[in-house]
């Protein structure tokens, strides 16, 4: 009951036993209270105690009211620390809360220590919850949202899972960010890395990769070499070749892979003058190399190349050599699987 209705209820109720008390009886009664005559009529007498109680009654409701007044406040606070809760957990950045009631706390600071993932689309959510779990659903169903234009740039962590997803869905429709990864390569994870440099070796062409050597394996190098046609060489030349290897260091099958591309695109002179470098530096391209003079029908220099070396070495090349002074015309293809001269 409202508190003014009940206080207009028990008024009334003691001014009508007032007034039909003092109609039957309209004489006074005195009481002596520590010397003081109290000298009132009889129907005060009657309606005293109701008025007491009433005023105790008023206390008693206030008290009461008061407690529940101050506890719906504190849920009601909790319930926006709750929101704020999950909001941060939605975004993959919990954070600790303090809760205003034991009960909805002890449970509630599981969210400080998680990560919600949300199925479907829920409804009677808060605007600010919705609004966050139609962008998280957006970025992972492959759309770029740019986070500075929804103000939310600074809530999420450089390596946030939700993060990490929006840069690669924008590498998928901004080819500008794609060299941007590639200019400032340390400061983004793997995963994107990768995908900039796989996206970056698929279209470009070695004279704008020279750019970016250091940033790249020898996985994408042979990604953007196996490109190469005679239609289109990507702008490759012994130069650029010469720094990809000096920076990528291949092992033997990649020299020998490099080596046939070379055959491919390059002059003989060309391809045996980037070789006879490229085995000073590294004794990886030798077998590489002395596949090219076997090529090239250089068997002198074969020859030359072979005495240099100890007899239990090269042993499938000294076979190849034995046949072709027989006048055999062997190839190396003919005797073995070319990738399998490093074995």
């Amino acid at each position: 009951m409202r508190l003014g209705l009940y206080s207009f209820a028990a008024l009334a109720l003691m001014g009508i036993v007032a007034a039909m008390t003092y109609a039957i009886n309209s004489s006074y009664y005195i009481v002596g209270v520590m010397g003081i005559n109290l000298n009132f009529p009889i129907a005060i007498w009657i309606v005293l105690p109701m008025f007491i109680l009433f005023v105790f009654t008023l206390v008693h409701m206030f008290f009461y009211g008061l407690k529940s007044y101050f506890m719906l406040k504190k849920w009601q606070k909790d319930a926006t620390t709750l929101e704020d809760a999950l909001y941060w957990s939605l975004v993959g950045e919990p954070k600790q809360q303090k809760y205003a009631t034991e009960t909805l706390g002890n449970s509630a600071s599981l969210l400080a220590h998680a990560s919600l993932n949300v199925s479907g689309t829920p409804e009677g959510l808060t605007p600010r919850l919705m609004r966050v779990i139609g962008m998280i659903q957006k970025i992972k169903n492959g759309e770029y949202i740019d986070l500075k234009e929804e103000k939310m740039s600074k809530v999420f962590q450089s390596d946030n899972p939700i993060v990490v997803q929006n840069r690669l869905n924008r590498l998928d429709v901004d080819g500008k960010f794609v060299e941007e990864v590639m200019k400032s390569a340390a400061e983004y994870p793997t995963e994107i890395r990768t995908k900039a440099l796989t996206l970056f070796a698929t279209t470009q062409n070695f004279e704008k990769a020279r750019k970016y050597v250091k940033v790249f394996d020898l996985e994408h190098f042979f990604l953007m070499l196996n490109r190469v046609d005679a239609q289109n060489r990507l702008e490759l030349t012994p130069a650029v070749l010469s720094e990809f290897v000096a920076a990528l260091k291949p092992g033997c099958e990649a020299f020998v892979q490099i080596a046939l591309i070379c055959k491919k695109y390059f002059t003989p002179d060309e391809s045996l003058a980037l070789f006879k470098a490229f085995r000073a530096d590294n004794e990886n391209a030798e077998a590489a190399y002395l596949y090219l003079l076997f090529e090239y029908e250089l068997l002198d220099q074969v020859a030359i190349f072979l005495d240099e070396q100890g007899e239990d070495e090269f042993i499938k090349f000294r076979v190849l050599y034995d046949l072709r002074k027989e006048h055999h015309r062997y190839k190396l293809e003919d005797i073995i699987d070319i990738r399998a001269v490093c074995q």
